[in-house]
């Protein structure tokens, strides 16, 4: 990602995008179907598969809007979350985006407080412009660090 002047349009577009990427964070985490979709195209890719492998679990590649928001939603059920973003990365070109941002993501077992695992991964974001905003077309999940209980995520 290059650097590039500001202009009144491009921080728009710049704090949009990034708008985008709260909605997703608090759809997760307010479990809230509606505001998570939102965010994603109708044909979106989310791709977990890197942290997924570091983490020691495998997760398939996530095709299409309504399939990501289901699995989320099942996937996180049995658990309280918090995804906050930090330094992001955001280039805008026309009707498309691209982001590099870290996400801190803490997973609580709802039944058991102390069962805890916590990731900072690294999302590379593609985004479009629709006529109802920016919303995420593309994303890859790689994973930084992590510490915790890795079977909290699997419910165990």
């Amino acid at each position: 990602m290059s650097l590039r002047q500001n202009t009144p349009d491009t921080l728009h577009d710049t704090l949009s995008v990034i708008d985008t990427l709260y909605r997703f964070a608090a759809g997760i985490d307010l479990r809230d179907r509606a505001l998570l979709s939102s965010a994603f195209t109708e044909d979106a890719i989310s791709d977990f598969r890197p942290a997924g492998a570091k983490a020691g679990f495998e997760y398939p590649v996530l095709q299409g809007r309504e399939t990501i928001v289901e699995a989320l939603s099942t996937s996180l059920s049995g658990l309280d979350t918090s995804h906050s973003f930090s330094n992001p990365r955001v280039v805008v070109d026309g009707n498309t985006a691209q982001v590099d941002v870290l996400v801190e993501a803490q997973h609580v077992s709802s039944v058991d407080g102390a069962r805890q695992y916590l990731m900072k991964n690294r999302y590379d974001v593609v985004l479009d412009r629709s006529d109802a905003g920016w919303e995420i077309k593309h994303v890859i999940v790689d994973n930084v660090w992590r510490t915790g209980d890795p079977s909290v995520l699997a419910g165990i």
